[in-house]
């Protein structure tokens, strides 16, 4: 039984519904039932990982959880070490958990020092373990450009973005293969770009920034410290080369290649037709 958690949510969704396209046995961690998509899989409810009876409930008969990252917040290493321990507790025998590329306590992007947080304690655990590692998600990147630029301070480094549809495709590998126990998997685009290109291919233009600019320029949002830093330190470490190396572990995984920037842009534009 593999319990997905986070399974009304993008990635989560995807790797069920292809799980579910295997035949695998199937259990869908939601926290709200109606919102589970509509599979030939249990549905279980858990209102948070914090919530450490109900996830040890939800998880009690899954062989194998695959953890989808809590979404950000000041607390969210806490959540995920108490949705460790509800699965330990609950008898889960693996954790497939989805990790970013280069996880470590001294990463340049801030929230990747809560991704080691949360390998460390999995694999303090005792339970078998695997580690996707995402780069950023390509999908994203056209959220970031704002009147008609991208703005950060990312200099000339480069990031090999990689599609969620991708990351989904090679976690539904790992989680339905054998001998993926205490590995870590590099989940990348299959080429790494540099702000200045991929502002290109949206139609748009790069704007560096220095790190003082870039805290000035998004004072008007009015999130909290720990946030800015985050966004900040995103573009701060494509600068300092973190999120720059390509991996095949995609194509190995899934036996295909992952997509492109420009890819993505053209079906996301024929989509729209």
């Amino acid at each position: 039984m593999i319990a997905v958690s986070g399974a009304s949510g993008f990635v989560g969704g995807a790797t069920a519904r292809l799980l579910a396209e295997q035949g695998a046995p199937l259990r869908l961690i939601v926290r709200d039932a109606a919102r589970a998509p509509a599979l030939a899989a249990e549905v279980r409810v858990a209102s948070a990982y914090g919530a450490a009876d109900e996830m040890r409930a939800a998880l009690e008969g899954a062989d194998t959880l695959f953890l989808v990252p809590a979404e950000e917040s000041a607390d969210r290493v806490e959540q995920h070490k108490t949705a460790v321990d509800a699965a330990a507790a609950a008898g889960v025998r693996r954790i497939v958990y989805l990790s970013f590329i280069d996880a470590s306590p001294d990463a340049t992007f801030t929230l990747v020092r809560h991704h080691w947080a949360t390998e460390e304690h999995i694999r303090a655990s005792g339970l078998a373990w695997t580690f996707p590692r995402m780069n950023l998600y390509l999908d994203f990147v056209p959220n970031m450009v704002s009147d008609g630029e991208i703005a950060g301070p990312a200099g000339d480094g480069r990031a090999a973005v990689v599609a969620r549809a991708d990351v989904a495709a090679a976690v539904a590998a790992l989680l339905v293969g054998d001998g993926h126990d205490g590995k870590t998997y590099d989940l990348t685009g299959r080429e790494a770009l540099s702000m200045a290109e991929i502002a290109s291919l949206l139609g748009a233009r790069y704007r560096d920034e220095s790190v003082e600019e870039a805290w000035a320029s998004r004072s008007h949002y009015g999130a909290p410290d720990w946030q800015v830093e985050a966004w900040i330190s995103t573009y701060r470490a494509i600068a300092t080369g973190e999120l720059a190396r390509v991996s095949e572990d995609v194509r190995r995984l899934t036996g295909r290649e992952p997509v492109t920037v420009a890819e993505f842009l053209r079906a996301e534009r024929e989509r729209a037709r």
